[in-house]
């Protein structure tokens, strides 16, 4: 698809007049003297006047306020030209510590020493992100949940209580504040190119958050407080999210593509060179933070060609909402009518599921929000979900590119990067999530065979318990379920040798949790089964371990010879119980399962069936939930959990025969 070339800017032209050309207009030569103490403190006396208020309603008035800071910043840039390194550590560094960051604050200085304007635009970025996380700790020292917009941390009385509210309004004019300069959002979401920021605002803004910190330090010792720092996001499981093979050949070609694809708008190419520069210097978080602009910037500009609304790649005016990447990977326009974008997206079927997975979905890394936020430690940043980012970006290079630039070579270079994308699949989507879960159940329960348990004979001979023949009852009925089921799995998986365990095996569910389901939009009533399914599974799961902890506690015990006789008697009902528990959970992960794998079909239920569906499945996890009470170590209650398990296989046998499952609907 071609996308048009002749885009200069992304900022509309009152937010392109407030940024590049209000803060210019007044010539004054202003006296750094007047703001600076001899001790290098900020007069904030003198830097709040420069505020000014509407005389209708005293609101900042913020195209005049904006006019008279303007050579005030332009007083505090020259200053901190004229500082060394040295001495501006000396001077400022210790008023730096409450964010937290002081490593990113000092770099900040370097790069107002820089002429490049994409390092000012970087910089200016991590320090809006720290300046927002430290806000936040702040905040918590008088309320309780921390406002997620910045614009709602700033009008906060909380922040107000503490730094003033004249401090605070001077902050608004700069960032958070959709009427003033707006600094953290119009470059967050990949409005602004590089040339557009002027320098002096990241100066003044390092400036502002020195003197956020003297007026902090006086205000925790007259209040004998202690600031906490809240901790970082640490991410798990990395290995998860390994999609995309990267190499030092594929990022050279990426160097190439960036100069040649229509996803790249040319004012914010010197991004796209420094994203992918700073991936090969292993400065992992400023990759990603130069990067994740630029894709909702390209993606915004084939957002409003798909959907034929120009008008929306600017930044909106302080009335209207700003076109970000929630709107665009959303399912319909804000006028109801169906989201090209993601229709364009799913040519290779992938797009969409990566974004959704690495920026929205709950359990997802949520890259975005994290980083701009200031939730990650950016110096610990991985590599691994930089690699991703930057090979995910590649590959939408690659699709806006003209193939015929392409040598052979280069194609045969990018296919496997290309390979990995068609076949993506969502990691994070709740449906993705449970399949992860089930089949982490079924590798607890084959644990199950390796227990260490006292021989039979041995605990034979404890008189007063009754043989197997409740369990193999319970064989039974689960034998009568399977072969209801028989017909909506997967022939090869079974084996007639064994009617229970030549089924219920991890094969049959790792073919099943192969089967491809559509994750993107998915309708209410998939999503509220989903819940459902992933609570049983889940305390299926604790069943497992539950069981495995206790048969390895009372083995040792027996070997000690610490039972007592009613011990002894509840460690033969639990080795009992064993037997037909693990073909009763498997036999419920493998219901999981295929349910899931026809899940779509609930929307074909009317209704009162979908809640009569809705009331069976709770009745499983109700089920589940009090085999985890029973099982428990404080319980031991095995002769109810026979009970319990009995009256609850009746009913699914019951639900099966009457074919009211949503396998039955998809066949």
């Amino acid at each position: 698809m071609a996308l048009p070339d002749s885009v200069t800017t992304c900022l509309s032209q009152p937010v392109h007049y407030a940024i590049c050309k209000l803060g210019f207009e007044k010539k004054d030569i202003y006296d750094i003297n007047n703001i600076l103490s001899g001790n290098g403190e900020v007069c904030w006396q003198a830097v709040t006047e420069h505020v000014c208020y509407l005389e209708s309603d005293q609101n900042v008035d913020y195209i005049k306020s904006i006019r008279s800071l303007g050579p005030v910043c332009e007083s505090v840039n020259s200053y901190f030209k004229s500082l060394t390194k040295e001495q501006f550590v000396i001077q400022y560094a210790s008023w730096f510590h409450w964010t937290n960051c002081t490593e990113v604050f000092l770099e900040v200085f370097d790069v107002l020493q820089s002429t490049q304007a994409t390092k000012v635009a970087l910089g200016l970025m991590k320090l809006t992100s720290c300046l927002e996380r430290a806000l936040g700790d702040v905040y918590l020292l008088k309320g309780n949940d921390c406002p997620f917009l910045l614009r709602d941390l700033l009008a906060s009385e909380q922040l107000a209580d503490v730094f003033g509210q004249a401090v605070m309004n001077v902050l608004k004019v700069f960032i958070g504040s959709p009427h003033g300069l707006n600094l953290r959002n119009v470059l967050w979401h990949g409005f602004a190119s590089p040339q557009e920021i002027p320098d002096k605002y990241c100066a003044m803004l390092l400036f502002l958050t020195a003197g956020l910190g003297q007026l902090l330090q006086t205000y925790l010792l007259q209040t004998k407080g202690v600031l906490v720092h809240r901790p970082y996001v640490i991410f798990i499981s990395l290995e998860e999210l390994d999609a995309f093979p990267l190499n030092n050949e594929i990022l050279s070609i990426a160097e190439e593509l960036v100069k040649l694809s229509s996803f790249v708008l040319k004012m914010m190419l010197p991004f796209w060179i420094a994203a992918l520069t700073a991936f090969k210097q292993s400065r992992y978080a400023d990759s990603v933070i130069l990067l994740l602009p630029q894709l909702e910037a390209g993606l915004r500009l084939l957002f409003t060609t798909t959907n034929k609304c120009p008008n929306r790649l600017l930044t909106a005016e302080s009335s209207a909402l700003y076109t970000t990447f929630d709107e665009m990977l959303a399912k319909h326009l804000d006028n109801e009518e169906i989201n090209q974008l993601p229709v364009v997206l799913e040519e290779p079927a992938m797009e969409s599921d990566f974004l959704w997975d690495f920026l929205n979905h709950q359990e997802g890394p949520r890259i975005r929000d994290r980083l701009s936020h200031g939730e990650i430690n950016l110096e610990t940043f991985p590599r691994e979900i930089a690699n991703q980012i930057v090979g995910f970006a590649i590959t939408i290079l690659c699709r806006f590119s003209d193939e015929d630039m392409f040598s052979h070579k280069e194609h045969m270079v990018v296919k496997p990067l290309m390979n990995c994308a068609s076949c993506y699949q969502s990691r994070f989507h709740p449906i993705s999530r449970l399949k992860k879960q089930v089949l982490e159940c079924m590798k607890s329960i084959h644990l199950w065979p390796e227990l260490a348990t006292v021989p039979e004979e041995q605990v034979q001979n404890i008189k007063g318990l009754e043989g197997n023949a409740e369990a193999n009852i319970l064989i039974l009925i689960i034998s009568e379920i399977l072969s209801q089921l028989q017909h909506y799995m997967p022939q090869n998986c079974c084996s007639s040798d064994d009617p229970v365990n030549g089924v219920l095996t991890e094969r049959l569910l790792v073919e099943l949790c192969d089967t491809r389901i559509c994750t993107l939009y998915s309708p209410r009533p998939v999503l509220e089964v989903v819940v459902v399914l992933r609570k049983i599974s889940s305390q299926c799961h604790q069943v497992s371990q539950q069981v495995i902890a206790g048969a390895g506690l009372r083995y040792t015990q027996w070997l000690n010879k610490t039972l007592r006789s009613r011990q002894r008697h509840n460690y033969r009902r639990m080795l009992n119980s064993i037997k037909f528990l693990s073909p009763v959970l498997r036999l419920i992960l493998l219901l999981i399962t295929l349910e899931l794998v026809s899940v779509h079909s609930v929307c074909k239920k009317n209704p009162f069936d979908y809640q009569q569906y809705l009331k069976f499945l709770k009745s499983v996890l109700q089920y589940s939930e009090n085999l985890v009470t029973y099982t428990s170590p404080e319980k031991n209650k095995w002769d109810e959990t026979m009970e319990l398990t009995k009256k609850t296989l009746i009913k699914i046998r019951k639900i099966s025969d009457r074919k009211l499952m949503l396998m039955h609907l998809a066949t």
